[in-house]
């Protein structure tokens, strides 16, 4: 019985889903349901290799170039040609976070931390896409230097 009463109210939302065919979805823009809606042009990929400003508090780094092509997976890691320990005085890139090579114990490993391996999980590149929000995020380093208002 209550597999037919589950069975009715998807078929009823369905239906009334379909009923509002020319109406909008705030998350597809202004393209009703039932069209197609025009994909976003891909946007190229930023390759300045300068280190940008962060978006909000603690934010990973983002990847100032480009990484296509890649190999991070289980038989290698190309970021850490470059940014491991022991690569950094060759490369001049900068060296990941110590906290990389510690275990979840907080114990400090010899090597890269397995749960910390995929880089990409965190870390990503940025695009020359405009802006879909404006973001006021104000790091407290710069709350901080701003003169306090005084009390009367």
């Amino acid at each position: 019985m209550r597999m037919i009463a589950t069975a009715v109210a998807i078929l009823g939302i369905s239906l009334g889903v379909l009923a509002q065919e020319g109406e909008l979805d705030a998350l597809r823009g202004h393209v009703p349901l039932l069209e197609e809606r025009t994909p976003e042009p891909l946007y190229n990929v930023e390759n300045h290799d300068r280190r940008r400003i962060r978006a909000y508090p603690m934010q990973p780094p983002t990847i100032p170039h480009k990484i296509d092509n890649y190999q991070v997976d289980l038989n290698a890691n190309r970021c850490m040609s470059c940014h491991s320990r022991q690569r950094v005085g060759d490369t001049q890139a900068p060296m990941i976070s110590v906290t990389h090579y510690m275990d979840r114990d907080g114990n400090f490993l010899a090597e890269l931390s397995p749960r910390r391996y995929f880089c990409n999980q965190c870390h990503v590149p940025q695009t020359d896409a405009p802006l879909a929000v404006e973001n006021r995020f104000v790091d407290i380093a710069e709350i901080l230097r701003q003169p306090r208002e005084t009390e009367e």
